[in-house]
């Protein structure tokens, strides 16, 4: 399909998706919702990405959810705000769950569901301008399908803090409670971006895909004799794989393994940059 709120750039093994709503500080409404969760379901179904980049045009992330669309919705009976809200929460799900390791390039301000996408991405990197609100409660609001997302990235309590004073807070505070990894200068931001993928690209992209799988699956269960056998059941598996095979083939004849032939710097990656929709 052809986006009308999202452009979608493929570079080697990166897809970089890109909020294009500047004009009203990338806010999402229902069809932003729509185009993002389909963008990053086909990303995460195709090989030829190994990392997904979350940018934004402008000079904000994404200001949360659209206040024209908020008011629409707000008109309507309480099931068609039901399956609205779910389907801004199915997308969220959509991007925490995608197999492709997701990086937020947080160029700008994030508010509200901004702040969502963030933290559902599996690494950020923030410009040391930005700045941040969980703002629902100044409209009426409530953090809600976002907030088991950002309750897991800054804990409860700073959640306690942020989601009920609706204060704007500093990159530095959000790299302090978590909901960022790294805080650069605003001429840093690509190379940061760029480093860590071409970190991720080095390593083999199924034990990518079942580590992200592994941290979703085990974050916060007790370590049981449950946990033990499943744990033990993953890595048997795994050892078992033909990726690991060559993983470890390459690493004992001293040489590079198979998959990281189309990483970054490569001359396939130079020559498979286009513009395309998955």
């Amino acid at each position: 399909m052809n986006y009308q709120t999202l452009e979608l750039t493929l570079t080697g093994p990166v897809a970089t998706v890109t909020l294009n709503r500047p004009e009203v500080f990338n806010a999402f409404n229902e069809i932003a919702i729509a185009e993002l969760e389909d963008c990053i379901s086909a990303l995460g179904g195709r090989d030829e990405p190994r990392v997904i980049v979350l940018a934004a045009r402008g000079k904000c992330f994404s200001a949360g959810a659209d206040l024209d669309w908020m008011k629409r919705m707000a008109e309507l009976p309480y099931a068609a705000n039901f399956d609205d809200a779910y389907r801004l929460a199915a997308m969220l799900r959509t991007i925490d769950a995608c197999p492709k390791p997701v990086i937020a390039r947080v160029q700008g301000d994030a508010f509200g569901g901004g702040v969502g996408l963030i933290s559902v991405s599996d690494i950020a990197v923030a410009a040391e301008t930005a700045s941040f609100s969980l703002s629902e409660v100044k409209l009426g609001l409530i953090p809600a399908t976002i907030g088991p997302y950002v309750i897991r990235a800054i804990g409860a309590r700073a959640a306690r803090r942020y989601f009920v004073s609706a204060e704007r807070f500093a990159a530095n505070e959000a790299h302090r409670i978590g909901l960022v990894h790294e805080v650069v200068t605003d001429d840093r931001l690509d190379p940061t971006v760029q480093s860590i993928v071409a970190a991720i690209s080095q390593n083999g992209p199924h034990a990518v895909a079942t580590t992200k799988k592994l941290i979703h699956d085990i974050d916060g269960r007790p370590i049981s004799e449950e946990v033990l056998l499943d744990t033990a059941e993953r890595i048997a598996q795994t050892r078992a794989s033909e990726e690991a095979r060559e993983g470890i083939r390459a690493f004992l004849e001293k040489r590079s393994p198979a998959w990281r032939q189309n990483g970054p710097g490569s001359a396939s990656q130079d020559s498979a940059s286009s513009n395309s929709n998955p």
